[in-house]
């Protein structure tokens, strides 16, 4: 009941953090080439994504580690390495959102302590662009040939 009720948690917390980061990728762009000052907005998207991708990520670890496929992972190794859609998430998904989570942290440290508003901007953008192809290419779509989820999951 718990891993149904995470399962759809995860899956809507994936649509949040897609638009934060999207709009942060935006913003920071529009920031970095228009030489904006930096808002209280713009501290506050950023700070409003790192959360969620730390939430996702303490939830992703806890369905990480109830899943029946990642079980048979586990417990199957040299079988279960060979399916590309266990493989996908008993080791990659998890490795990727995990660098994808670290990019974007490394990236709102060195922002916050960049004194320039334009090295802040660019510093934004650039991170979060490394930490957008990282995790969504990570992220198991509808359509990915990698392997594929619904769109959207029910509570």
């Amino acid at each position: 009941m718990l891993y149904h009720f995470l399962l759809a948690l995860h899956s809507a917390t994936r649509w949040m953090i897609v638009i934060c980061l999207i709009l942060l990728l935006l913003r920071s762009y529009m920031g970095w080439k228009k030489k904006h000052q930096i808002k209280l907005y713009d501290f506050a998207l950023q700070t409003l994504t790192l959360t969620l991708l730390y939430i996702q990520f303490a939830v992703g670890l806890t369905l990480y580690f109830d899943s029946p496929i990642v079980q048979y992972f586990i417990e199957n190794f040299k079988d279960a390495v060979k399916l590309r859609q266990v493989r996908f998430f008993g080791m990659e998904h998890i490795t990727m959102m995990t660098i994808g989570i670290i990019v974007f942290t490394i990236g709102y440290i060195k922002a916050h302590k960049t004194p320039s508003t334009v090295a802040k901007f660019r510093t934004i953008f650039i991170y979060t662009a490394w930490a957008i192809c990282i995790i969504f290419t990570s992220i198991p779509w509808e359509f990915s040939p990698l392997t594929s989820r619904p769109s959207f999951r029910m509570f």
